[in-house]
C-alpha cells in the first residue's frame, strides 16, 4: 500500500473479507496487544486469521502478544496462550491498561477493535505510517515493562497447604470421593466442601481444569503426570 488509508469495518465477517489478505501479506512481524482474548466473537474467524497469519511466514518471523492478567482467567484462554506459545510466539503479561485488541502487522498496518455492538464490534484499519510508529514505540516500551508468561505464572503460583496439595493428588488417581476421603482421614463431606474449596483457589470450573491448572504451575496434579 502506497497511499495511506484508514477505514472502519463492523463485524468479523466484513474485517476477513476487507483485510483478511493483510494477515496473510505478514512476512517479519506480528503485534498484538489485548486486555482479553474475546475480540474475535465467532471461533472460525478466529481460526481464519490464524491460517491466514502463519501462511508464507520465513523462519525469522516474530509474533508477540502482550496480554493482561485479565486474559488467563479462563482455561479457554490459557489453552490458546499455551498454543500460541507452541507456535513460537513470545508472550508476556502486563498490569497497564490496554485496549480490547491492537494488532499491528510488518509495522505497515495497524488494526484497532472497538466495543462490542449489535451490529457487530467495530475494528479500525489504517497505514499511516506516524500513527503505527507511535503505537509501535508504545508497544515497545510497555514489552520492556512486562512479565515473561512463565514468570508470571510462577510469581502467580497460590499457596497450597500440604492438605490441599494431597487432595489435588488423590484428584489426580481417579479415586472416588469417598475412597478418597477415608484415605484422607475425613468425612465425604468435609472432602468434597475441600475440593470445592480447591477449584476457587486455582480459578478453576471443575476438577479436570484443576489438573489443568495445577500442571501450568508446576504443582501435583493430573496435568502434570
Amino acid at each position: 500500500m502506497r497511499n495511506e488509508q484508514i477505514f472502519s469495518v463492523h463485524g468479523d465477517a466484513e474485517l476477513l473479507a476487507r483485510a483478511g489478505h493483510l494477515f496473510e501479506s505478514a512476512r517479519t512481524e506480528f503485534l498484538c496487544a489485548a486486555r482479553d482474548l474475546a475480540t474475535w466473537a465467532q471461533p472460525e474467524a478466529r481460526t481464519a486469521v490464524a491460517q491466514r497469519m502463519h501462511s508464507g511466514q520465513s523462519p525469522e518471523f516474530v509474533t508477540r502478544k502482550l496480554l493482561s492478567p485479565v486474559a488467563l482467567t479462563e482455561e479457554a484462554s490459557r489453552a490458546h496462550v499455551r498454543l500460541v506459545l507452541g507456535h513460537g510466539a513470545q508472550v508476556r503479561i502486563t498490569d497497564a491498561a490496554l485496549p480490547h485488541e491492537t494488532i499491528i502487522i510488518d509495522r505497515r498496518v495497524m488494526i484497532l477493535a472497538g466495543r462490542d455492538s449489535p451490529s457487530g464490534r467495530e475494528y479500525s484499519v489504517t497505514t499511516s505510517k506516524n500513527m503505527i510508529d507511535g503505537v509501535h514505540s508504545l508497544f515497545d516500551a510497555m514489552w520492556h515493562q512486562s512479565t515473561d508468561y512463565d514468570t508470571y505464572l510462577a510469581t502467580d503460583t497460590p499457596h497450597l497447604a500440604p492438605e490441599s496439595r494431597r487432595i489435588l493428588e488423590a484428584l489426580s488417581t481417579g479415586l472416588t470421593d469417598a475412597t478418597a476421603a477415608r484415605q484422607l482421614g475425613v468425612s465425604l463431606r468435609t472432602y468434597r466442601r475441600r475440593v470445592a474449596d480447591l477449584l476457587v483457589t486455582l480459578q478453576a470450573a471443575s476438577r479436570f481444569q484443576a489438573g489443568l491448572r495445577a500442571g501450568e504451575l508446576g504443582l501435583p496434579g493430573r496435568a502434570s503426570r
